[in-house]
């Protein structure tokens, strides 16, 4: 019989600093829930090391994205895949949760599994196989015991496509509501004069370098056309230079602001939003913001995505409605006039706009846990329950 002071044994798995952040908030839903104590292991990054976690090794040696960097690295990567599954199978731990970063995490979780097959294997983030590579569900199933699904629709594709038991424990967003949400004073501000507008063209280089001069040509053509607006681009730390330098060609003027707090209280202001597709567009509709979004890539990975994405659009909030009450415009269809044409109704008011505020008024039932619980926590009772699949 197991005392209840022997600690429980689990092993965290992160590979990018998303992952770390939603590690170090398990941690404490973990600790919170247990009855006994916890000792933990791993790989993780600095919000993880905040809860008194100690890494095996820096987490930015794992946290590369895209073909070429990670060819680049890829003797790097191999080393660490080794060396994490050798730490796994020598501490033998009760559980292993690999958060997110499926590249490195799915190579050390499926190595575990064939040295240790009676360890449970939680992974905390589905990989997206309902948008694209769908038969990765199904190749899941060896290695991975259960799946804690951010976005609530999850659940039903993994059942679908025939991947492991998936649950729905809801996104993180979920617990920032408040930093997300306008008090009177804010919500009234959203029909002041000018209307503020909350530009968002990504957080990757290239998405910034693609977007910057449609977004500055529709702000131009808006402004001629609907009058004065306050236009408020939040951006990002590590591009701010590019961001500036691509701002100052505008002929329209916009205000740059930093850091999350910055950002969330332009939304919280906001009248409307141009947005690239991305986890943003969740931000924007959580708090309530009517939106257009926008996308491109290169031709190259346009050929690869039109092949390979398996849904009828690319915005979250529209996955989560099962409908595509927020226009996207895409490639070629991603121009200044298209864009301003679905922006203006949104700043003026009327059908267009009630339209999309009547369906951002959805969300919160759609994203909502039972009991109004807490991501972090009803991800850690899964976790403290886990057991190795049938």
């Amino acid at each position: 019989m197991i005392g209840s002071d022997t600690p429980r044994t689990i092993w965290l798995v992160a590979g990018e600093d998303s992952g770390d952040q939603l590690g170090a908030k398990l941690m404490r839903g973990l600790v919170a829930l247990s009855d006994r104590p916890i000792r933990f292991g791993g790989v993780g990054g600095e919000a993880m090391a905040a809860e008194g976690f100690a890494s095996l090794f820096p987490i930015d040696d794992v946290a590369v994205m895209g073909y070429l960097p990670v060819a680049a690295r890829l003797r790097t990567l191999l080393r660490r895949i080794r060396q994490t599954v050798r730490d796994v199978v020598e501490s033998r731990p009760d559980v292993l949760v690999i958060i997110d970063s499926p590249g490195f995490t799915h190579a050390v979780a499926s190595r575990v599994r064939k040295r240790m097959p009676d360890l449970p294997i939680v992974d905390y983030v589905s990989p997206s196989v309902w948008a694209w590579r769908p038969w990765r569900a199904a190749r899941m199933r060896p290695f991975i015991d259960h799946v804690l699904a951010l976005l609530p629709f999850e659940p039903e594709a993994h059942r679908r496509l025939g991947g492991p038991t998936c649950t729905y424990v809801g996104h993180p967003l979920i617990e920032r509501l408040q930093e997300l949400r306008p008090d009177p004073s804010e919500a009234r501000a959203r029909d002041a004069s000018p209307p503020t507008l909350v530009i968002l063209p990504g957080s990757r280089r290239s998405e910034i370098e693609r977007l910057m001069p449609v977004f500055g040509a529709t702000l131009g053509r808006l402004t001629r056309q609907v009058g004065p607006i306050e236009a408020v681009l939040p951006a990002v730390t590590r591009h701010r230079a590019l961001i500036e330098r691509l701002a100052l060609g505008w002929d329209a003027p916009v205000r740059l602001v930093h850091g999350e707090a910055a950002k969330h209280a332009a939304f919280r202001r906001a009248r409307a939003a141009l947005a690239a597709s991305g986890t943003v567009t969740l931000e924007l509709a959580l708090a309530g913001v009517p939106m257009v979004v926008a996308y491109k890539v290169s031709r190259i990975e346009e050929a690869v995505a039109r092949r390979l994405i398996q849904v009828p659009t690319i915005v979250l909030p529209n996955l989560i409605l099962a409908r595509n009450a927020m226009p996207e415009f895409i490639q070629a269809d991603c121009t200044a006039p298209r864009l301003v044409e679905a922006l203006a109704p949104l700043l003026s008011g009327g059908p267009a706009r009630d339209a999309q505020v009547e369906a951002l008024s959805r969300i919160d039932d759609l994203m909502r846990l039972p009991c109004g619980d807490e991501p972090s926590r009803s991800a850690a009772r899964i976790v403290l329950g886990a057991k190795r699949a049938a």
